[in-house]
C-alpha cells in the first residue's frame, strides 16, 4: 500500500455558489455580500485554474473534468466526497447528505479515468443508504491511513457509524471512531467532515486535537497516530477555521512529496509548524478564498486521489 499518489481528479465548476442545502451543518460557509453568482463562479474558476497550474507545475498528474450546466451541482468542485479510487481496482460511490450533491455522481467520469489508462475492476456503491438517511461522504468523512489500514472518522450527520463499519469490513481496515466539535456562537457543534480537522500524510499527521472534546477519544486518536510513527503537528481551532487541517500530501515529479493547502491555511500556521511540515513535504499553497467562503471546503476537498493501477 502507499499513502500518497501522483494522480488526482479535479472537477472544474460551472455554477459554483454557496449551497444552501449543505449550509445547515457546514458552519464554514458564508454568503459573500454584493457578489453576483456569475462573479462568484468566475472567481472560483480562477482559483481552481491557478491551483491546477501549480500542481501540474511540480509534476502532479491532474485529471480535470468540466462540470456540466445541468443538473445544478453548486458543490461539484469537491469530488472527494462522492467518489474514491483504490489500489485494488475498486471505485467507491458514497451516499451524500444534501440532495443536490447526489447529482454530482457521474458514471461518465469512470470512462474518463479509464481513458487515462487506469484499470477499474469493480464498483462499490453505498449510495442506496441515502434511502435510510445514512451518509458517509467519501474522504471528507473518512481520513484513510492506507499504509496502516485504518479509517479515521469523526461521526456527524454526514458520517454514519454503521456505514463506516461496513466500509471498514469491505476494505479490510480498522475504524478509529470519535466525535469532533467546533464552537459556533456559544455552542459546541459537530464538525461536518473529518478532513477539516485531521490530515494524514506518509510520515506525519496534522491534527486539531482540541476539537475532540472527549478526553478518552482524544487520547485514542493520538495514540493510534503515534503507534504508526506519525509525527503529529497540532493545530488550534482558530487555525482549523482557516482550513489548516484541510491539506493533502501528493507526489510530484521524481517522487518528491508536496503538501497542498490554501494560502489562508498556510498563513495561519506558525513558523514552527511550517518547519515541522517542511521536514516531511514541500508546502504548495494557493489562494482559495472564494471557494473556502462559499463552499466551506478547501484544497483537500478539491482533490480526489486516484490510486488505481495503470494498464501495462
Amino acid at each position: 500500500m502507499k499513502q500518497i499518489t501522483n494522480t488526482v481528479l479535479m472537477i472544474r465548476p460551472v455554477a459554483f455558489r454557496m449551497n444552501e442545502q449543505t449550509a445547515v451543518n457546514n458552519y464554514y460557509q458564508k454568503v459573500i455580500e454584493g457578489l453576483l453568482p456569475a462573479t462568484v463562479n468566475a472567481k472560483a474558476q480562477q482559483e481552481f485554474d491557478a491551483l491546477v497550474t501549480k500542481l501540474r507545475g511540480v509534476g502532479v498528474n491532474v485529471i480535470v473534468v468540466e462540470d456540466t450546466e445541468t443538473p445544478n451541482t453548486p458543490d461539484s468542485i469537491f469530488p472527494n466526497n462522492w467518489i474514491s479510487f483504490h489500489h485494488n481496482g475498486d471505485v467507491v460511490f458514497y451516499p451524500m447528505f444534501a440532495e443536490n450533491r447526489r447529482l454530482e455522481r457521474r458514471e461518465d467520469i469512470l470512462d474518463i479515468i479509464e481513458a487515462e489508462g487506469f484499470v477499474i475492476e469493480n464498483c462499490v456503491d453505498y449510495s442506496s443508504a441515502e434511502e435510510d438517511n445514512l451518509f458517509l461522504e467519501g474522504t471528507g468523512s473518512l481520513v484513510l491511513d492506507r499504509d496502516n489500514e485504518k479509517a479515521y472518522c469523526a461521526l456527524s450527520p454526514r458520517a454514519s457509524e454503521e456505514l463506516l463499519i461496513e466500509f471498514c469490513e469491505d476494505f479490510d481496515c480498522a475504524p478509529v471512531i470519535f466525535e469532533a466539535f467546533q464552537t459556533v456562537g456559544q455552542e459546541r457543534k459537530l464538525i461536518y467532515h473529518t478532513n477539516v480537522m485531521l490530515s494524514i500524510g506518509s510520515t506525519f499527521a496534522v491534527l486539531c486535537s482540541e476539537a475532540i472534546d472527549d478526553k478518552q477519544e482524544r487520547k485514542m486518536v493520538v495514540e493510534n497516530l503515534k503507534a504508526d510513527d506519525k509525527e503529529i503537528i497540532y493545530i488550534t481551532e482558530k487555525q482549523l477555521n482557516s482550513f489548516a487541517g484541510n491539506m493533502l500530501e501528493v507526489l510530484g515529479a521524481g517522487n518528491k512529496k508536496y503538501l497542498v493547502m490554501s494560502t489562508a491555511a498556510f498563513e495561519s500556521l506558525t513558523a514552527k509548524q511550517k518547519e515541522q511540515l517542511e521536514k516531511h513535504a514541500t508546502i504548495l499553497h494557493s489562494n482559495l478564498d472564494t471557494i473556502e467562503a462559499c463552499g466551506g471546503g478547501s484544497a483537500r476537498c478539491m482533490l480526489a486521489e486516484v490510486f488505481l493501477e495503470k494498464r501495462p
